[in-house]
């Protein structure tokens, strides 16, 4: 039998390429399987084999406890037990006892075979794993070996399979049994069945990874692809640069009469691509990104991560694009929120809050509009500034001297600490309803600050948007509509 176990682990290595050390753990555990079926109880059996000579012997177990821990017979002896046989093991230990062997036959046999196909089908998916965790966000290519209902099975050659699921393909996209298909590996998830390869058409990257293929300067990264969205089938943006000022990225990209990136397209369906130049200067890669429509003008407002791009009346549809197609691809590409408005309409909503800044300084510094408006036009928009902006900035401005840079900013504290004070005021004489304050995921101190707003109860809550939570500090959007939702709930209890 020795011979025999030999000569099993040396086929099934050699015949699934998998190393000998699975198959013997294979057969040791197939042989203590065997060996447990003489018990009635929940035994616990070792089984280790010589893999020079394929001997084997077989022991039976039990965990030493503590004699208040003892509760399985059959797997535990206790500290006591062993003092009793003169043995120093102690809690934790493993006490062992040779017991008979089961002969490698055919319930044996059948076992390690149950056994050794889990235990290879693990080492395959082991290998697949270290093969293809390099290749994490690359391009794959593979055959279509099943259809299903919400995936394809992707052969990719030496017993790698992936899955493409249906959401993942390009729209109007249909692939048949044996048809060739190239596609990003997107991830490798970890389930209740192992380990799989994910495979993607529709992810930006896979577009890039196109570009590296069809464009030999950004695989030898003369020119580098800073950005890339998608709106999969229909139309893409790519933003690229180079430090080489001999090259036209965007020429580049586009090939000799559109070859390069009519390569790109096709392989994506007929997706429109549009080439744009990457630039570091935030405004001008959004003016870039918004193109074909050309940008009047841009206000930045780093606070909320946003900008308002203004445009002609006449160039407004196609600055928005179909279904705002072309804002959203232009704002994924640049990492910015872009409101898109015309000329005339940002022109109106920079004129508003202008005046709302001059009410603002002629209510709570106390002068009058000329001197308010010319601190608007030079910039200052917040209390904060005007208080504390370093006085040799504000002396540059024409007619201001000393003594009046130091009476607005000693006005503009003052306004400051009496705004604090008033919201102090505010929160404590704010008193919110019992519900608001009984809500999961409130604490007194958020209910206070939402019951200074106006926002007393459940239902006042329900009623907000998370933007206007947001402004709460240390409020983060998440949490916001956690506790919309929490406040909300008796809405549609009721509506069941």
């Amino acid at each position: 039998m020795s011979k025999e176990i030999l000569l099993v682990v040396e086929a099934v290595s050699n015949e699934k390429d998998v190393p000998k050390q699975v198959i013997f753990e294979a057969v040791e555990t197939a042989l203590a399987s065997a060996a447990k079926r003489r018990y009635e109880g929940d035994v616990k059996i070792r089984v280790s084999i010589d893999q020079r000579t394929g001997e084997y012997k077989t022991y039976r177990q039990w965990d030493i406890v503590q004699d208040e821990d003892y509760s399985a017979p059959d797997s535990e002896l206790t500290t006591d037990d062993m003092e009793e046989q003169g043995l120093n093991l102690g809690v934790g230990d493993i006490y062992e006892e040779e017991i008979e062997s089961e002969e490698f036959g055919r319930i044996a046999a059948q076992t390690a075979k149950q056994v050794i196909v889990q235990k290879v089908r693990e080492a395959e998916r082991a290998k697949m794993v270290a093969r293809y965790s390099e290749k994490v966000g690359k391009l794959v290519h593979g055959q279509v070996k099943k259809v299903t209902r919400d995936s394809l099975i992707i052969d990719l050659g030496e017993n790698a399979e992936a899955v493409l699921p249906k959401e993942s393909l390009i729209n109007r996209e249909t692939f048949r049994m044996n048809d060739r298909i190239r596609a990003l590996l997107l991830e490798i998830r970890e389930d209740n069945r192992g380990s799989q390869l994910i495979l993607s058409r529709t992810a930006p990257e896979f577009m890039v990874e196109l570009f590296r293929l069809e464009v030999p300067e950004i695989a030898e990264e003369v020119i580098e692809i800073r950005g890339a969205s998608r709106d999969p089938g229909l139309r893409a943006k790519i933003a690229v640069k180079t430090s080489d000022r001999r090259i036209d990225p965007i020429g580049a990209c586009v090939g000799m009469r559109g070859a390069r990136v009519q390569a790109v397209s096709n392989e994506m369906n007929g997706e429109r691509v549009d080439i744009v130049l990457w630039d570091d200067n935030p405004a001008q890669l959004v003016i870039n990104a918004m193109a074909p429509a050309e940008v009047d003008s841009i206000v930045i407002d780093e606070d909320s991560h946003s900008m308002d791009v203004a445009v002609k009346s006449d160039n407004l549809a196609q600055a928005i694009g179909r279904n705002g197609q072309n804002v959203r691809l232009a704002s994924a590409l640049t990492g910015w929120s872009l409101n898109v408005m015309t000329a005339e309409d940002a022109q109106a909503k920079q004129q508003e809050e202008s005046q709302k800044i001059i009410d603002l300084f002629v209510d709570a510094l106390e002068i009058d509009d000329d001197l308010a408006i010319e601190l608007v036009e030079e910039g200052f928009a917040t209390l904060e500034e005007i208080a504390y902006v370093p006085m040799e900035e504000m002396l540059d401005i024409d007619g201001f001297d000393e003594d009046l840079v130091n009476e607005l900013r000693s006005r503009a504290k003052e306004a400051l600490l009496n705004q604090a004070l008033q919201a102090e005021e505010q929160l404590e004489s704010a008193q919110p309803a019992q519900d608001l304050l009984e809500m999961e995921g409130m604490d007194n101190h958020l209910a206070l600050v939402l019951a200074s707003k106006g926002v007393v109860t459940m239902e006042d809550l329900a009623e907000q948007s998370v933007d206007e939570l947001m402004e709460i500090d240390g409020m983060d959007e998440e949490r916001a509509a956690a506790l919309i939702l929490t406040a909300r709930a008796p809405w549609f209890a009721e509506s069941e």
